[in-house]
């Protein structure tokens, strides 16, 4: 970050973030959204610059740096940590890959924005979390990517309810529903692979609810019974790529991953949860689902309409309670008042976007952004003790919350 430019917007000697990212399919084109828009629309201490991005095809990741933005490409990840002109390193791959890079680049001097969830063990997680905390010493961080915290409306939530305007809490339950693959059909990809996924709807999804019930109740979950199930345990191979979507070839393989996690947990403050991951909920595309009861109110928020959060106030009139549905668009919430006018609706990119903000201002003060990989490293132990409780019938386990 010892590079400066003059800059026609924010004024001269702005110091520069020189950043390298990892993988360019579907994360890595919604990271490059926020690496490309922040700085247009925020007032940041550094100067974010897409430096390269890296790829395993010459020709395809060439085609995606002209395409998403980054001045330069590379098939091998290594030569980001070498280059000068390089100070983070964006990991978007599958997880299996995570340790390896996130570790090499902080050991490099690098700071790094890892994809969710951290890893596909706990054993990695920790190595992860471990290589964090003693490159934190020398001033380089580590942040992974939960994005759905940068929600203007899970960020207005997260406020009322440490405003105690919920009181205690209660009871969380949280959903995460798709349907992308609930056609038997539906082509083989690396997502049902446990050798580079690590689990299926339960991290790939689940992980997203279970930083969510962490991250709004400043509680941690502390023991878990969980299910798990796979529907289809083999489909066709994927034959061809067009972007971010594949075709069904003739060949078969098998699915190695859970379909659907469904599991109750108990919260450090007393509180009890429920979480139900599937990806086999016909007719609901993106329905990360969270609601909060507390000794004096309730929240609830529904991502298929992203910009509402309801808010119920038990001390209310009775004649006139009811949950009270805010437009989570004024200049005055969390994030809005960079973008339009009030009224007028954010979409699933602008996470992104609040994501490179939170980041780069956590990087300009030198301080550890948020979640850190020690929170990545707790939504890991929850999941793992899910996959350990379905294993034994469900059993009651209990989840290590010391040594974030």
């Amino acid at each position: 970050m010892q590079h400066t430019d003059d800059d026609p917007v924010t004024g001269p000697e702005r110091a520069t973030l020189g950043v390298g990212m990892v993988g360019y399919a579907f994360m890595g084109a919604a990271h490059s959204q926020g690496w490309r828009v922040a700085p247009r629309f925020f007032d940041l201490p550094l100067d974010p610059r897409m430096v390269a991005v890296a790829g395993r095809t010459a020709s395809g990741v060439r085609e995606a740096a002209a395409r998403l933005g980054w001045q330069d490409s590379t098939t091998d990840w290594r030569t980001l940590l070498t280059r000068d002109d390089v100070d983070l390193v964006d990991v978007c791959t599958p997880g299996n890959t995570h340790a390896e890079i996130a570790i090499a680049a902080l050991e490099a001097g690098k700071h790094v924005l890892c994809e969710k969830p951290l890893a596909n063990s706990v054993a990695e997680a920790e190595a992860m979390a471990a290589a964090a905390k003693r490159a934190a010493a020398s001033g380089v961080h580590a942040m992974v990517g939960f994005t759905y915290r940068r929600v203007p409306a899970i960020a207005l939530a997260r406020q009322l309810v440490a405003e105690g305007r919920i009181g205690t809490v209660r009871h969380v339950r949280a959903q995460y529903l798709q349907d992308w693959i609930a056609d038997a059909d539906a082509p083989l990809s690396w997502r049902l692979d446990k050798a580079q996924a690590g689990s299926g709807a339960l991290g790939d999804i689940g992980a997203h609810v279970v930083d969510l019930a962490q991250h709004l109740t400043g509680e941690l979950i502390t023991g878990v019974s969980g299910m798990l199930e796979t529907f289809v345990d083999e489909r066709p191979v994927a034959a061809a790529s067009s972007g971010l979507h594949a075709t069904a070839g003739t060949e078969r393989g098998p699915v190695t991953v859970d379909d659907a996690a469904i599991f109750t947990a108990r919260l450090s403050g007393g509180g009890l949860a429920s979480f139900e991951a599937t990806r086999f909920a016909w007719g609901r595309k993106n329905a990360l689902r969270i609601e909060i009861n507390g000794s004096l109110g309730s929240l609830a928020f529904d991502f298929e309409d992203m910009n509402v959060l309801h808010f119920y106030d038990a001390r209310d009139d009775a004649r006139v309670a009811g949950f009270r549905r805010i437009i989570v668009t004024e200049p005055g919430h969390p994030y809005v008042g960079a973008w339009w006018p009030a009224g007028h609706g954010l979409g699933y990119e602008h996470g992104f976007v609040h994501q490179v903000v939170d980041l780069v201002r956590a990087l300009g003060e030198n301080r550890a952004p948020e979640p850190t990989f020690a929170d990545g490293l707790q939504v890991q132990r929850v999941l793992a003790a899910v996959e350990d409780s379905a294993a034994h019938s469900s059993t009651w386990t209990p989840i290590q919350t010391g040594g974030r």
